[in-house]
């Protein structure tokens, strides 16, 4: 008997990285599992390892940040499985560039993928939540949402602005049981942290993220999932409204 039997859970960005461990961990624990990527390939061997756990999983190839596909994916979920008991907001990415050089471009793909997309979907899914008086939402957020860099504004506006959605959604759903949280990341090996590197600036970056987090590593992709799982249980029943950061100590290095 796992902790999450019965439960219906979508995860988007589930096709690799902390989001295909996070969908896996959920169904390890006895969810069916919705999961949203572009990455066809990708969700085709998620979905075969779901399905090894002995779980249900639909697989929806969506744009989360485009309003008409959020809309037609919720639809299809709940044609599917006749609810959302679920939603783990993990969809990312991140466009580097100095404040000052950063163009319009990079700042609006940034926010539609990593804030926009956390509005829309959740919008969508609580509708039907509401109904049940039953949910859980947790959003994936950074620790650059407080301690931002300056070659990620986009970024770490995008995630701070995640840590005040959340709060704003957990006052608008608590009358309806929805429980509304957030993780807030460290450095994390996934291939994010690589992106837009050479391979000497990407080593370089490993050597300096873990030196800087007091537990002196870098974090895996289960250090990210297992809280995510634990704030759609019921043993989270009391928390709402939170960003729990899960970042090694790093932010007590300053």
């Amino acid at each position: 008997m796992g902790k999450l039997d019965g439960k219906v859970a979508i995860v988007t960005g589930a096709a690799r990285g902390i989001g295909k461990e996070i969908a896996l961990d959920l169904a390890r624990e006895g969810a069916d599992i919705v999961a949203i990527d572009l990455n066809r390939a990708n969700l085709d061997i998620l979905a075969k390892e779901i399905r090894e756990l002995g779980r249900k999983v639909l697989t929806i190839m969506a744009d989360v940040s485009k309003k008409g596909e959020v809309d037609k994916s919720v639809e299809a979920v709940v044609s599917t499985f006749g609810k959302i008991d679920i939603l783990v907001n993990n969809a990312g990415i991140t466009r580097h560039a100095p404040f000052l050089s950063l163009t319009e471009q990079e700042w609006d793909e940034v926010m539609a993928v990593n804030l926009k997309s956390v509005f829309l979907v959740s919008q969508a899914v609580a509708k039907h939540m509401v109904t049940r008086k039953y949910g859980k939402i947790i959003s994936l957020s950074s620790i650059s949402s407080t301690a931002p860099e300056g070659n990620m504004s986009n970024y770490g506006a995008s995630k701070a602005g995640i840590n005040n959605l959340t709060k704003s959604m957990a006052v608008s759903l608590g009358e309806y049981g929805i429980n509304v949280n957030a993780v807030a990341s460290g450095s994390i090996m996934t291939e994010m942290l690589q992106f837009g590197r050479t391979d000497e600036q990407y080593h370089r970056l490993l050597d300096k993220r873990a030196k800087q987090a007091v537990l002196n590593r870098l974090g895996e992709v289960q250090d990210i999932a297992r809280v995510v799982v634990f704030l759609t249980t019921d043993d989270a029943a009391f928390i709402t409204g939170q960003t729990i950061p899960v970042d090694g100590g790093r932010a007590l290095s300053g």
